[in-house]
């Protein structure tokens, strides 16, 4: 039986290497999408030419009914799932006391409903051997100026992913978080001055930033072998 995947923004960025990665495991894979289907198309076509099985599927990670659809589609498509990855966030920067509320609902709409949502219906419907993995950050630990709110929304699914852990006590699916540090996406790189990514990139032993061929190793471990390794 072919192990299903769902990676959850998926188009673009880390998400795109984890959705490749899992596919070259051998993994069917679903590319979830929020608005840019060419982009997604555009990863399901690497996938293919790799000789990997993906499709693509457009929706809102904040609305229960839309991702409802998603998962009723993969198994659909697919059988059924036993992988899924939230890689679907955002992130705006600004000091606490500068910070547009705005962005503040923006960022839990989507790092914490979306991860409530994704993980909700992931519980109901993973398959026994399987896999939730959420994405956080190392800034809730780092504590540095300016990620207020963006460390306080994946503070929350720290929390979410602990608790659902136990919660999937005798159903054989580990729930876990990976919290990358500096990685060179769009995401990361947006906004900042050359000194900063420069001194993030010293900061770490290897003298890099990370890549997202390195957050997907992690994300694939976890997805397989590391059934050991649980909350």
């Amino acid at each position: 039986m072919t192990r299903v995947a769902i990676v959850t923004g998926a188009s673009g960025g880390i998400g795109r290497e984890v959705a490749q990665r899992l596919a070259k495991g051998g993994l069917a894979v679903l590319v979830h999408y929020s608005g840019n289907k060419a982009r997604a198309d555009e990863a399901v076509a690497q996938i293919a030419e790799a000789g990997g099985t993906a499709s693509a599927f457009q929706a809102d990670i904040a609305v229960e009914t839309q991702m409802t659809a998603l998962f009723d589609e993969v198994e659909r498509r697919y059988g059924g799932v036993d992988v899924v990855v939230n890689t679907a966030g955002i992130m705006l920067l600004s000091p606490l006391a500068d910070l547009n509320l705005d962005d503040l609902d923006r960022m839990h709409r989507t790092n914490i409903r979306g991860t409530f949502v994704v993980s909700q219906l992931a519980a109901r419907r993973v398959r026994q051997g399987g896999a939730i993995i959420n994405f956080s950050t190392t800034v809730t630990k780092l504590a540095v100026p300016g990620y207020t709110a963006y460390a306080a929304s994946k503070g929350a699914v720290d929390a979410m992913t602990l608790i659902l852990a136990k919660e999937m006590r005798g159903r054989d699916v580990t729930v876990n978080a990976v919290a990358p540090g500096p990685t060179a996406t769009p995401l990361y790189f947006n906004g900042k001055p050359q000194e900063v990514i420069d001194a993030a990139a010293k900061a770490s032993p290897l003298e890099r930033l990370g890549v997202p061929a390195d957050i997907a190793e992690v994300v694939a471990f976890l997805a397989g072998p590391a059934r050991w390794i649980n909350g």
